[in-house]
This record gives C-alpha cells, structure tokens and sequence, in this order.
C-alpha cells in the first residue's frame, strides 16, 4: 500500500512541476508579447489546475491575444484561479461581474471578490471596493469605509486612490474635512500624471485652500492639466492669461485654450 501511495505522490510531484515549469515559460512569453508561445506553454499547466497559468489563460481570452475574445471562457478561469486564492484573478473576476462581462452583472459578486483580493492588498481591488462602498453598488453606501480603503490603495501609490482619497478630504466625506489633507493626496496623485488631481491642485493653490494662495503654482497645474486634455483646466488656463493671474495677460492664449476647452467638451459629449 505504501509503495502505491509514494508512486501517485510521485506521479502528482511530477506534474505539478512539468504544470508549474508550462507556467513560468508561458508568462514570460506573455510578457514579451509572444502569445502563440504562452498559449502552447499555458493551456496545459491551466488544465493541470495552475492559477498562475488559469490566470494569465483567462487574461488572453478576455483581451484576444493568440484566440479570439471569449469573456465566457476568461471569467471561468479567472474563477479557476480566484478559488485557489489568486489575487489578480479575484480583481479580475469581480470586474467581470462589476462590468457583466462573461458572466451576468452582479455587484454584490463584485464586492464578494473585491474584498477578497484587497484582502491580500492588492491595491487596484482596494481602490475598486472603496468605489463600490462610494456609490453603494453590491453593499451599503459608506462614505467612511470607502475612505479607508481608499486609504489603503493610496498608501501603496494608486493614483485614482489618492485623488479620490483628496476628494473625501475636501468634502469631509467620510473622513473629517480637512483642505490641507486634501492638498497633500492631490499632490501625489498630480505628480503621477493624473489630470483632475492636477485640475484639483490648481484650484486649491488658486482659491489658497489648504496651501498659500499661488497663482502661479495654480497655472503651473491648469497648464499640466490642460496639456492632458482636461476641459475644465483647459477653461481656467484661459481665464488666467485673460486676466493675467499667475501669467503675463496674453488674449491669443487665452483664446487657444478657451477653443481647446471647447473642443474637449464637444469631444466628450461624443
């Protein structure tokens, strides 16, 4: 009996090793872009029960690389690997019933595996539940719960976390106002290119809400702003040079900007 047991404990060591060196060479061929390759090397180890390679398998059905778009198949086998305790594959499940893609559109579904992966601290499904607890989708409103996961993804670099995190703060939504607290989440969403933090910055060093009045810091984050597209930096920007705040008065710039806000609303309405 024993010698039995040994021999299918062997046959299982040596699967799982042939499954798990499939999954290392598949996601290095799916990081270089090579899908075909990944394809050959994944669907094996998938099927031989590797999260790894279900996970990274559902990401090419659900975006076509190497197969055609299947969000039916992807959401399987994100749901292969989320059971196993995979932490993308849980984000990337409950987008799936966040946005009703391949399975129907379920938000408690959605908060049911968000909150499994902001679990693990993954800082996208933290920033996704405290959107979920914003607007009272799949769970009850809660300003404060959504603060603090927002909290949690900001701490770890998310953008979207810590504007949203400086919007709670300039509200007092969820948290206690608090215009300074506001500025300092602004500012490390703003340096990471995220224009409405940047639109937002402006306005607080415009308006000298939670930092010094400056005019000139206030065009500095309009102009990187507006740069980005942003209709309402783009606005302002042309109000600043009309009224020559922070800037020399320019008519022909404030007019540029004045025609680029236009369009980006006009593009937006589209």
């Amino acid at each position: 009996m024993s010698r039995w047991i040994t021999a299918a404990c062997l046959g299982t060591a040596l699967l799982a090793n042939a499954a798990w060196a499939g999954t290392a060479e598949g996601v290095r061929a799916y990081d270089k872009g090579q899908f075909t390759q990944a394809l050959k090397e994944l669907q094996p180890a998938a099927q031989a029960g590797d999260a790894e390679a279900q996970f990274h398998l559902g990401l090419m059905y659900d975006f076509g690389r190497a197969v055609p778009v299947d969000h039916v198949k992807a959401a399987a086998l994100y749901r292969k690997a989320a059971d196993q305790g995979h932490a993308d594959a849980q984000y990337h499940l409950a987008v799936s019933y966040d946005d009703g893609e391949g399975v129907p559109q379920d938000y408690k579904q959605a908060v049911f595996w968000y909150t499994k992966a902001a679990n693990q601290g993954l800082a996208k499904a933290q920033y996704n539940l405290g959107v979920s607890y914003d607007k009272g989708e799949g769970v009850a409103k809660d300003h404060k719960i959504a603060a603090q996961w927002y909290r949690k993804a900001a701490d770890q670099g998310d953008s979207d976390a810590q504007y949203n995190l400086g919007v709670a703060y300039d509200d007092g939504e969820g948290v206690e106002q608090d215009h300074k607290q506001a500025v300092t989440w602004y500012r490390k969403a703003a340096a990471q290119g995220h224009s409405r933090a940047q639109f937002n910055l402006a306005v607080s060093y415009d308006d000298g809400e939670g930092v010094a009045q400056d005019k000139k810091q206030a065009v500095h984050w309009y102009t990187k702003a507006a740069e980005q597209g942003d209709a309402d930096a783009q606005q302002n920007l042309s109000v600043m040079y009309a009224k020559g705040e922070g800037v020399p008065r320019d008519a022909a710039k404030s007019r540029y900007w004045a025609r680029k806000a236009r369009e980006s609303r006009a593009r937006d309405e589209n």
